[in-house]
């Protein structure tokens, strides 16, 4: 394949080395092979335009940059956006290969992954191979592949379609990060469905804004046929005003929508709810409680609607779902009269939605183990100390990921909303203490909410990555 194939889909503004034939593409250097194009990509902490030198001596044959570089000694492209044009030119290698299956998209702050888990599900039930591609896990059928970030950059995630679509797929369902959408790692898909869950405060240490943040995830409906969106979520107007989609569907529980949820259960063991659509209702049950539940149905629900499903297939579909790694996840506590709860709520909204779930079924205290992460939004910090300390009997305040900053100072910030309340409460910064504190300090019918870290068995600690696995923690501190 030629440079000028590979580039046909971007916006070009030098030429160079069109005839060139190219074996790759990398956007590291030291990924690259000779006969590869190396793609000069602006990272958060490095430019890879420093590093075009370096590619062509381990063979690169072309580089494409946004800006000429007079020490690079082989043809270079300069194009307007090396991001957008590394997607583009992923595409063209990889022959375009989510045009061979159909593809699924939820973009929202929570509820993606429990979502895209239940289409995964409905479409099983309908006979359909499908792959799946998220926070917890990538996965083409039953076979589990491990993923690094929520959305992989636009080069990996070609491959990963390419690989998925060699093993004849009929659907891939992915979360769509907000990362993944204002850094064009999905640049150059076309999403048959495209899915917007809620909008609630996370990641502003990238986007700054909510405004923008609401931007990034609008971008979703610009390149997909059709749109799901919940309407109870205040930003479903700028969505639908913004949308280029061809049809969308609408869902929720108190506005007027497409798609209804009306006479609730919420139990212990899950929720219940009638969908209407089109003049049908269904009876819904799923095994997972909260109210939040409801809307990842919902969301699920319409995405099969919107993908030509119908409304009973859809439903008898989800009721063969099961729980959520992660998520409001039981762990087994042998001989205890305690539970103990895993779940990933690491925003202000993901954890009042899980307190308030438990509190929906408590017969006892609920103690909320949790913290915030490091180099990350230090603005929601004081609220999820408030919003635990409020819907919780009794707060550990500890660490989540701290990375590079001061676990104590992050501590700290979280105590300032936690003091706003008469909540009972301890500091204790290191995580498997405060998880021992918690069990140790166990009393009967107590549910021990562990919130933060969910699916993930590892902890950051400054620049290392530690095994911390708090299913494995709990097995050991109990002796089970």
């Amino acid at each position: 394949m030629t440079l000028s194939e590979l580039l046909k889909d971007v916006e070009v503004r030098k030429t160079a080395g069109g005839s060139l034939n190219i074996s790759g593409i990398a956007y590291d250097s030291r990924k690259v092979k000779p006969g590869y194009v190396f793609v000069c990509i602006t990272g958060f902490a490095m430019d890879g335009h420093k590093f075009a030198k370096s590619a062509v001596e381990n063979g690169a044959v072309a580089v494409v940059a946004e800006h000429d570089l007079p020490t690079v000694d082989v043809p270079c492209a300069v194009v307007k956006n090396t991001r957008a044009a590394l997607a583009h030119m992923a595409a063209v290698y990889y022959d375009y290969p989510y045009r061979k299956f159909g593809l699924i998209g939820i973009t929202g702050t929570n509820g993606k992954t429990t979502s895209t888990y239940l289409i995964k599900a409905i479409l099983e039930h309908m006979g359909k191979k499908v792959g799946l591609i998220g926070t917890n896990q990538n996965m083409i059928g039953d076979t589990v592949i491990p993923a690094s970030r929520t959305t992989p950059e636009s080069l990996e995630l070609m491959e990963l379609f390419d690989r998925i679509a060699r093993e004849s797929v009929d659907y891939v369902v992915m979360e769509v990060s907000s990362h993944a959408l204002a850094l064009d790692r999905v640049a150059s898909c076309e999403y048959d469905v495209g899915a917007f869950t809620n909008i609630t405060q996370d990641h502003l240490d990238f986007h700054k804004t909510m405004e923008e943040y609401l931007a990034a995830k609008s971008i979703l409906f610009n390149i997909s046929k059709n749109g799901v969106i919940n309407i109870d979520d205040s930003a479903s107007k700028f969505l639908l005003e913004n949308a280029k989609c061809d049809n969308i569907i609408t869902y929720g529980i108190d506005g007027e929508c497409s798609l209804k949820a009306d006479n609730i259960e919420l139990r212990g063991d899950g929720v219940a709810f009638d969908a209407s659509f089109g003049g049908e209702t269904r009876r819904v049950e799923l095994p997972i409680p909260g109210r939040f539940s409801v809307y990842n149905a919902l969301t699920a629900i319409g995405c099969c609607l919107a993908a030509g499903i119908s409304l009973k297939d859809s439903v008898d579909g989800i009721h063969t779902a099961e729980g959520v790694k992660g998520r409001i996840e039981v762990v087994k506590t042998p001989g205890t009269d305690y539970t103990v709860i895993i779940d990933y709520a690491h925003t202000p909204d993901g954890l009042y939605n899980v307190i308030s779930a438990i509190r929906g079924f408590a017969k006892g205290r609920i103690v909320t183990v949790f913290g915030c992460g490091g180099d990350r939004d230090a603005g929601k910090r004081p609220k999820m100390g408030k919003i635990a300390a409020e819907l919780s009997d009794f707060c550990v305040v500890t660490s989540d990921n701290p990375r590079t900053e001061d676990p104590d100072k992050i501590v700290e910030q979280v105590l300032e909303g936690v003091k706003q309340t008469d909540c009972d409460y301890v500091a204790i910064t290191n995580r498997f203490e405060a998880i021992e504190y918690a069990l140790d300090h166990a009393e009967k019918n107590d549910i021990i909410l562990l919130a933060g870290k969910g699916h993930e068995t590892y902890q950051i600690l400054g620049t290392d990555t530690i095994k911390f696995d708090e299913r494995e923690i709990v097995t050991k501190l109990l002796g089970c």
